[in-house]
């Protein structure tokens, strides 16, 4: 049996919950002064104070088990971050879209020339298995050093039953050899491809028919996803697609109205999807359906400033009831960073969200956005030993230093797996 004790923590941050936190439960931390959290065998024992805890129970052998101690004094500990929505795993980079973009020309503007995101489709399709997965292994390490500690990932960079699979083969590998742990999502009908143009209906029926069956029999997914977006597929072709997903014993997400006010968060209540993601457009419709359900609100704020557009309305959003998360959204070609410190600053800055929810986000609710409540995003007995270090004695720093990791150390089940040098 292998044992971790941390103690003297000058900040413990447990979060606490199985359920997603809404509104001005956000707000709740369970903050712990001079705490403790017993990990053995990837499992935490406990969570609380020092003073609650026997020095027997820390110092001691047990059984002949030597304890690893880690001393946090003056330091802050919190459950691992979890980003609920990012496409790692693809081809090439599209930095010469980015000047595009820089110069006027809009995303949607480039997508409509041929560029967007079938430039990635073009670089996936070509890119071998071994390719894709040495740059996602190496995206997984970036993630870790900043706590990340579970991160879905999305395939959609293929719009052809090979490379959707591809996509989804490797992060099922990097699942098995990487610490972080991957949760994937099925994101086939991410746009039409060239060869179906106008006929997105007969493509979602190609994806139903051809590749689903596949990516069912061979355990590639949990999660199914459709970019419900003007332009690109409707709320009744989202509907369509999701409802035939649901029935096959997939779980459902939705790109919900990033760019236009098409009723993307409403459909998603409807259909009783885990999360819509995005909402940089979402009606006050969509907002109050989507408090009123389990439906959880990823935001993810890297998208709205790469692409300068307003950002979501988060304080809106949770002052009405939401349950929101955060995420990276880390992809080619409208948010090329997976950077929690700088979703961290822009949730606060531009977003108007406290530290505490910032890390209710990015931490409980999170989770929920992957249907992993019961496992990860709290620091609670039972739950996984997945959780970070940073360098400071309090969670106020996150926000105050901005952009910066204050990332000291990663414990992902009850093992050091990450420090900063």
């Amino acid at each position: 049996m292998s044992r971790l004790a941390l103690i003297n923590i000058e900040q413990l941050v447990p979060v606490s919950g199985t359920a997603p936190k809404r509104g001005k439960l956000m707000m709740e931390l369970n903050i712990i002064t001079n705490g403790c959290v017993i990990i053995e065998d990837s499992i935490i024992t406990y969570v609380g104070t020092m003073n609650d805890l026997s020095e027997d129970i820390v110092l001691n052998n047990n059984n002949g088990v030597t304890t690893k101690i880690i001393d946090c004094s003056g330091k802050t500990v919190l459950p691992g971050f979890i980003d609920s929505h990012t496409h790692f795993v693809f081809g090439g980079y599209r930095e010469q879209e980015f000047k595009m973009r820089l110069a006027g020309e809009s995303y949607m503007d480039i997508l409509k020339a041929g560029g967007g995101i079938f430039s990635s489709v073009n670089m996936t399709r070509k890119a071998e298995f071994d390719e894709l997965y040495h740059v996602g292994m190496n995206r997984l390490n970036h993630m870790l050093s900043m706590g990340v500690t579970t991160v879905e990932g999305k395939s959609g960079y293929g719009l052809d039953k090979d490379t959707e699979l591809k996509q989804l083969k490797v992060m099922q590998e990097l699942n098995k050899e990487h610490v972080v742990d991957i949760v994937s999502t099925f994101l086939g009908p991410h746009s039409v491809p060239s060869d179906y143009k106008g006929r997105g209906k007969e493509y979602i029926d190609f994806i139903i028919n051809e590749v689903l069956p596949i990516v069912l029999e061979e355990n590639l997914a949990e999660f199914a996803d459709i970019f419900c977006e003007k332009g690109v597929f409707s709320v009744e072709e989202s509907k369509y697609y999701l409802l035939k997903a649901k029935k096959l014993g997939l779980k459902c997400k939705i790109h919900a109205d990033e760019i236009v006010s098409l009723g993307g968060s409403e459909l998603a209540v409807q259909v009783g999807a885990t999360s819509a993601d995005h909402l940089l457009a979402v009606s006050d419709q969509g907002i109050k359906d989507l408090a009123d359900s389990d439906t959880i609100a990823t935001l993810l704020p890297a998208t709205a400033f790469s692409l300068d557009e307003p950002f979501a309305k988060a304080r809106k959003m949770i002052d009405s009831g939401c349950s929101v998360a955060l995420a990276s959204d880390f992809n080619p070609g409208s948010c090329p960073t997976h950077s929690i410190p700088l979703i961290i600053s822009l949730s606060a800055l531009k977003m108007h969200m406290t530290i505490e929810e910032i890390i209710t986000a990015l931490t409980i609710n999170g989770a929920c956005a992957l249907n992993k409540q019961n496992e990860i995003g709290s620091l609670e007995i039972g739950k996984k030993g997945d959780m970070i270090i940073l360098n400071k004695p309090s969670i106020d720093f996150m926000a105050y230093h901005l952009g910066m990791n204050l990332v000291e150390q990663v414990i992902k089940n009850g093992k050091i797996v990450w420090i900063s040098k």
